[in-house]
């Protein structure tokens, strides 16, 4: 179970966090300044001026020990939220999510998401090419150790430069988005069937390289009202198969998971892909 304390309660962290985060120091033209809070920090990163459609990002810094929460936390947590209307010549925003970590969320299960520092990239579109752009972010996450301390910060940032000094971070942050796949790809690690088991349950079949020692399946419903829980790898599967499994519990009342449209994100120790599936 996650315990929220108040904001006000994280604010006599900041010194400790500024001392342990001594990157936060660091402020450059196409970053914004690092907005610090008890134990994490925030900030928005420009990319080149290119065209209509820009990369940036949005970089979390975060004491050791705490961690915050990916687009779907899993079975416990905060999943955290981004307002970008008040921008300036944005027609668009969309958040590229990094593969998350799982962790043991102390009532249990398992909640889902990034510790240490992770940057979400940025695919934003201009309406203008020829106008400046201007990003303005609300954001709204939690960070959590034992207790989870919900973070409040606004961060804006003009993009600028033709060549930004951030393009190496965000392409870096790039490659660790699942790539887009389909069930039965030929890669190392792919998912190699999907089937339902009786009306309540899903089994998922992973194909994985012999020496993969860290595979995860996360499964995510059409629409945000749906808390499927995280599929655990069962110890009796198919030989050369890892075999996943979960309950189709958490939907919206009275909803018929029959052709619901799925989304599998499959994370090993090198690699990590998504599929698109509808469920038969």
């Amino acid at each position: 179970m996650i315990t929220i304390v108040p904001r006000r309660a994280a604010l006599g962290f900041i010194a400790t966090l500024l001392a342990s985060l001594p990157a936060i120091a660091v402020h450059a033209q196409d970053a914004s300044p690092w907005q610090a809070d008890g134990h994490s920090a925030v900030r928005l990163l420009a990319g080149s001026r290119s065209g209509s459609v820009l990369l940036g990002g949005i970089a979390f810094q975060l004491q050791p020990g705490w961690k915050t929460y990916w687009r779907t936390p899993g079975d416990s947590g905060v999943p955290p939220r981004f307002d970008f209307s008040k921008s300036e010549n944005i027609e668009a925003v969309t958040i590229l999510w990094p593969a998350p970590t799982k962790f043991d969320d102390g009532a249990g299960g398992h909640s889902l998401g990034y510790h240490n520092q992770v940057v979400l990239p940025l695919r934003i579109v201009a309406k203008n090419t020829d106008k400046p752009v201007t990003l303005r972010a609300a954001i709204n996450y939690a960070v959590c150790e034992k207790l989870c301390i919900p973070v409040e910060a606004n961060a804006e940032l003009p993009f600028t430069s033709v060549a930004s000094t951030e393009d190496n971070a965000l392409f870096a942050a790039l490659d660790t988005v699942p790539k887009p796949a389909n069930v039965g790809d030929p890669n190392p690690l792919t998912i190699r069937d999907v089937k339902r088991d009786g009306k309540s349950a899903v089994l998922v079949d992973v194909v994985a390289p012999p020496d993969a020692k860290d595979v995860n399946l996360f499964v995510e419903g059409p629409t945000p009202e749906w808390g499927l829980p995280v599929p655990k790898l069962l110890e009796h599967g198919p030989p050369g198969i890892k075999r996943f499994s979960f309950e189709l519990d958490g939907l919206p009342p009275g909803t018929n998971p029959d052709g619901a449209a799925l989304k599998l994100t499959l994370v090993g120790d090198e690699h990590s892909y998504e599929f698109n599936i509808n469920l038969e």
